[in-house]
């Protein structure tokens, strides 16, 4: 923690040394030479790269944390006990051994493996664990910038109804005994279902009955790796065609808050942006961006000549633009013409549905010619925006 610590005075002070840099070497025309820039580019690259070492030393930190933490629930249920659940049973060590050693085969065919009985889903692969799960929730959320913000939610089966409301009644004034006008809201319905993510991951026969090669480790970090990448997209940018539909999507996603004047954003644009949404939605609203438009306006300021730019000091605290926290994705568009390049509100109005849980299937005969054995990894999920009036973008003009 100390190190942590360390690392964020140590950016706060290199960012600040860039900001005084970029000041102290500007021309009468407020133009910055070639040798100069190349030396503040330097000097931002550092201020990211210390901001990366943070971050992955952050998730060591809550990783080690989140491992040392004992179960919240004893394991106590029985296969059998008609109160226990299928999640309940996949949490016993019976099942937690019997779903690894049908995944490394090691268990010789005469024995039956009762406890995976729990487990089957319709397509002939297995649920994970349920502790495993959690792992591998966790590894997705590292990967998954969206799972962080966004509101999740678990349905068992069946499209999940979301009630909402189109519009409010309103009090009126009324004279002493005057009739009372009626003004009722008006609910509407949305619906959020499951589409499949699958994935393959072929591993040799010699490493898979090596006892030294940990299998656990290596599918989470790949199921999260690929699986992490194609949801994030898919809530940025799915339209809703046997995938999610996206927050940037013409059609169920945020509202255009702010078109561009000109071919990139400048400060008032970015506040006229803030101002978009209704202020209950800005206390815990978040900008979202592509890396090179974090680029863009850390070199923009206010009209007094401060850099609109805050980096985070505290520990767990991100950077901040307009004292709102600002989070990158790779999967946000850049700067480009007509591009929707910053989204910004309470990401908590984007609702992410898992269905289940993640399955595998352990595929033998498929890629026996090359001496591999295949891992089907799949899970069912689906996103929609819930809440249209609590998110807003900011559109780059049309060429």
């Amino acid at each position: 923690m100390k190190q942590i610590l360390a690392l964020r005075e140590k950016r706060a002070k290199a960012w600040d040394a860039a900001k005084a840099f970029l000041d102290t070497h500007r021309s009468d025309d407020g133009l910055v030479s070639a040798e100069d820039n190349a030396t503040y580019e330097k000097m931002e690259a550092d201020v990211v790269a210390l901001g990366k070492d943070i971050e992955r030393l952050e998730r060591q930190w809550a990783i080690d944390a989140e491992l040392n933490q004992p179960l919240s629930k004893p394991l106590v249920s029985k296969p059998g006990d008609p109160r226990t659940t299928s999640a309940s049973l996949r949490a016993t060590d019976e099942y937690k051994q019997n779903f690894w050693q049908a995944l490394r085969n090691k268990t010789p065919r005469i024995e039956v493996l009762n406890a995976l009985q729990v487990g089957t889903d319709s397509e002939g692969g297995y649920l994970v664990p349920e502790e495993y799960e959690r792992t591998l929730v966790m590894a997705l959320e590292e990967q998954n910038v969206l799972r962080t913000l966004c509101h999740i939610i678990h349905t068992e089966s069946g499209d999940r109804k979301i009630p909402l409301v189109v519009s409010h009644g309103t009090a009126s004034w009324v004279e002493e005994e005057g009739a009372i006008p009626e003004s009722d809201d008006i609910f509407g319905q949305l619906s959020i279902g499951a589409h499949k993510l699958a994935t393959m991951i072929k591993v040799s026969d010699e490493l898979l009955q090596d006892s030294i090669f940990n299998i656990p480790d290596y599918i989470a970090t790949e199921f999260a790796r690929r699986v992490g990448a194609a949801e994030e997209e898919a809530f940025l940018t799915g339209d809703g065609l046997a995938k999610p539909t996206g927050l940037l999507n013409a059609t169920g996603g945020a509202n255009v808050g702010v078109t561009t004047a000109g071919t990139s954003f400048t400060a008032d644009e970015l506040l006229d942006l803030v101002h978009a949404i209704k202020n209950v939605n800005r206390r815990s609203a978040t900008f979202l961006m592509h890396d090179s438009s974090v680029k863009a306006l850390r070199k923009l300021k206010d009209g007094n000549g401060n850099y609109i730019w805050q980096t985070g000091l505290r520990e767990g605290e991100p950077d901040k633009l307009l004292d709102h926290p600002v989070q990158t994705s790779a999967f946000m568009p850049q700067i480009a013409a007509s591009n929707k390049v910053i989204l910004f509100g309470d990401f908590k109005a984007y609702w992410i549905a898992d269905r289940q849980g993640r399955s595998f299937q352990r595929l033998n005969e498929l890629f026996a010619a090359t001496g591999q054995v295949g891992f089907r990894a799949t899970q069912r999920v689906d996103g929609r925006l819930v809440r249209t009036d609590a998110m807003t973008c900011l559109q780059i003009k049309t060429a």
